[in-house]
């Protein structure tokens, strides 16, 4: 007889596909019947479907759809829709912001900077009906909301890179372009023009969260799969009726770890990591060159990082800080 292993799963099971609670306030229905995946079923259940929309689903989609045209058809366009050159470069392809002679202004001629203000109107568009989407969904299946607002805390940093803090700065040039290395490369710029990202103390906490929350996911991952044979993946239950698989798992942590972690807890330290790891930067993003204009001299004068060694020339930049 095969054996449960739930690290390369041998046993997969085949049933008819759970198609879940009826949906009353499902305007377009579900699409599909459901299916299978061997490959997908390799790490845990493979089915595939039904899908359900909706009105927001599908407008999300259109919207989004629209924004990776304009996205893509622009960077066709700038070399000179030569389908070769675009394979070829389209890592180092670009749709760019306005110019910063253009300000704020929401009327800027689309081959000036107007497609990419298009497209990213689109592209907010698109993740924010999905993020109501999300809500509502969760509401319709009596689930809480946890997941929409972990999306929204992405959104804000999406809005501050894209649009308040140009909004902010008086500039539509302040952006990041659409692109893969060219946003790369706006980010190490923007961290040469302002002092270096490093000393800004938000972006550490950004940091800080952004490898906390890979810790604990893997770390919690690792340990449901290690009491897996115990029912471990069944958390829920082991919430509010304690099993072994609980047990061990704590034990284990309180051993390895110096603190426990319940089959709840440790979900909502997750994440809070992974959403401070949005709201921090997004804070660290907008304070940069609105507040901050100098993040060296800034960790100077705070006692955040120390000066280089004096030279004997007064650095007139450093307007007070300690030499």
């Amino acid at each position: 007889m095969a054996r449960y292993q739930n690290l390369f799963t041998q046993v997969q099971l085949r049933a008819a596909p759970e198609m879940g609670p009826p949906m009353h306030d499902a305007t377009f229905g579900r699409t599909g019947l459901g299916s299978y995946s061997y490959w997908m079923g390799k790490f845990g259940n493979a089915q595939l479907g039904p899908i359900y929309l909706g009105p927001l689903g599908m407008a999300s989609l259109i919207c989004g759809f629209l924004a990776f045209e304009i996205i893509g058809l622009n960077m066709w366009a700038s070399v000179n829709w030569d389908p070769v050159q675009f394979a070829r470069q389209l890592f180092w392809l670009a749709l760019e912001p306005p110019g910063p002679e253009w300000g704020f202004s929401p009327f800027v001629p689309l081959a000036q900077g107007g497609w990419w203000i298009l497209a990213g109107l689109l592209m907010t568009t698109s993740v924010l009906l999905w993020c109501v989407r999300t809500y509502r969904r969760a509401k319709a299946l009596g689930m809480g909301t946890h997941v929409a607002w972990a999306f929204l805390s992405a959104i804000w940093l999406m809005l501050v890179l894209g649009f308040i803090r140009p909004m902010l700065m008086g500039s539509w040039a302040e952006a990041v372009p659409f692109g893969i290395f060219p946003h790369l490369d706006w980010t190490a710029a923007f961290s040469i023009r302002y002092g270096n990202l490093f000393y800004n103390p938000f972006h550490a906490l950004s940091i800080v969260f952004l490898y906390g929350s890979t810790l604990l996911f893997a770390m919690h991952g690792a340990t449901i799969l290690a009491v897996g044979r115990y029912g471990g993946e069944r958390e829920i239950e082991q919430i509010t009726d304690r099993g072994t698989a609980s047990e061990r798992a704590g034990l284990f942590w309180r051993w390895t770890m110096g603190f426990n972690a319940t089959m709840e807890s440790i979900h909502r330290w997750a994440w809070w990591f992974a959403v401070l790891t949005t709201i921090t930067g997004g804070i660290g993003i907008l304070l940069t060159g609105t507040v901050v204009d100098n993040w060296y001299l800034w960790a100077i004068q705070h006692g955040y990082a120390p000066a280089y060694p004096g030279t004997g020339v007064v650095d007139p930049s450093l307007s007070g800080a300690p030499q």
